[in-house]
């Protein structure tokens, strides 16, 4: 996927403007990071319309569009190990992202926050105005602080 292209200048101006310049990643670059600790963003083109199956909310749709998932990797190889997981297409479906990111077609880029945490990220993203929790629930089923760990784009201008 090296060389793919990039998401759009308003999206990243927008992300760049809510929690700040952090370096893009594409699937191949993700051994080059360190093993550290903290967040990190998912950039997401899905271009279809996706069926979701969620325990507890039952079946639901994501539109196709520009998606932002924050996460956390606080385990063994940190975000390093975690953005290696979401890039790849082989794995079991074992969270609420991994129907979006195993999706034939979606995109993905990685933007590695090891200073932030996955709530502060939603917060600075929905304050922007650009960024909206489409689907409640998604992605933050143990988290008491955010509506959604997973936020839609709102393209302006």
């Amino acid at each position: 996927m090296t060389g793919q292209r990039l998401p759009p200048e308003l999206l990243l101006r927008d992300l760049d403007a809510a929690i700040g310049t952090a370096p893009l990643c594409q699937p191949d670059q993700i051994v080059g990071l360190p093993a550290v600790t903290g967040a990190y963003a998912l950039i997401l083109d899905v271009p279809d319309t996706l069926a979701l199956s969620r325990p507890r909310r039952g079946r639901d749709v994501l539109s196709a569009g520009w998606y932002i998932y924050a996460g956390s990797a606080r385990g063994p190889g940190g975000i390093r190990a975690r953005l290696a997981r979401h890039m790849r297409q082989d794995k079991a479906v074992h969270w609420h992202i991994d129907q979006v990111t195993t999706r034939k077609g979606t995109r993905i880029w990685a933007a590695p926050l090891p200073d932030r945490t996955e709530c502060d990220l939603v917060s600075d993203l929905t304050a922007s105005g650009r960024f909206v929790a489409t689907h409640p629930g998604f992605g933050s089923s143990d988290c008491k602080h955010c509506t959604a760990h997973l936020l839609m784009w709102r393209r302006t201008g």
